[in-house]
């Protein structure tokens, strides 16, 4: 009797368990089946917006005539800098930026195929692609998404630069909405403290899916000098994020301006 009263037991709890299990995934269908999708940008007081800019960062070696690359990308009126690799004398990186994504396989990839370029080696481990993102709080999503990041690339008193991708573990992600914004904040904190010194501004893309190495994110930090950007990412290593929530960052591109094409309002 008590051995069939324990069998009850255990089949009920067995039941039990099995019931919810089944009315998680019927609610996980639910959610699926009433997702809305929504791809645009969102800002504060509920503003949208459905533009981005896109960058991409290109690195070369054996770049023996600089001044040629310059005439090429100043014809062809590209939105770009061109900066000397400070870890290579013949190294040159080109960062590209533009709000229509089939601009990078239709006029750049022609200007990528042009002699002046067909003499430079390149260095695929160095190649960065991202777009800029809104967080949800930005006021001015327009500022924010397009023109804050283009400035930044293009302010010819911010020449020097460290770019590098990175990728977040798959525990941050698991994290409630509250705390990743607790360990955001930390690094926003930072970042406005050295941005409003005028020693380091960021230009933050999104990359999931743009990166060959599954990277998350890229990171452009330009100044007037290069110090205070390798002074900032040191200090960001004490933060909750890059302490624990990093799986990998890098490789680093460090150089400094070499010419910027002119800065385009609107």
């Amino acid at each position: 009797m008590i051995c069939q009263l324990r069998k009850s037991q255990s089949s009920d709890k067995n039941f039990s368990k099995y019931s919810k299990l089944i009315t998680r995934v019927e609610l996980r269908m639910n959610t699926v089946n009433n997702l809305k999708i929504d791809v645009r940008e969102h800002g504060a007081n509920e503003k949208t917006l459905n533009e981005r800019l896109f960058f991409q960062l290109l690195a070369f070696g054996d770049c023996g005539n600089f001044e040629a690359i310059v005439k090429l990308l100043d014809r062809s009126k590209t939105e770009a800098v061109i900066y000397q690799d400070i870890n290579d004398p013949k190294g040159i990186a080109v960062l590209v930026m533009n709000k229509d994504p089939d601009y990078f396989v239709t006029e750049w990839r022609e200007i990528l195929n042009s002699s002046e370029f067909n003499k430079l080696s390149s260095k695929p481990e160095l190649t960065m692609l991202g777009r800029t993102y809104s967080s949800g709080f930005e006021p001015d999503l327009e500022n924010w998404l397009i023109h804050k990041p283009r400035h930044s690339a293009l302010n010819p008193e911010w020449p020097w630069c460290i770019w590098y991708p990175l990728r977040r573990t798959g525990e941050f992600s698991k994290l409630s909405r509250k705390d990743q914004g607790i360990i955001l904040r930390e690094h926003a904190v930072i970042g406005r403290a050295y941005g409003e010194s005028d020693l380091a501004h960021d230009i933050r893309l999104a990359c999931h899916g743009l990166d060959k190495n599954d990277n998350d994110f890229v990171i452009g930090l330009v100044g007037r000098d290069l110090h205070p950007l390798s002074h900032i990412v040191q200090t960001m290593r004490k933060t909750s994020q890059t302490s624990k929530y990093i799986q990998t960052l890098g490789p680093f591109f460090v150089g400094k301006a070499f010419w910027q094409s002119p800065l385009k309002t609107g």
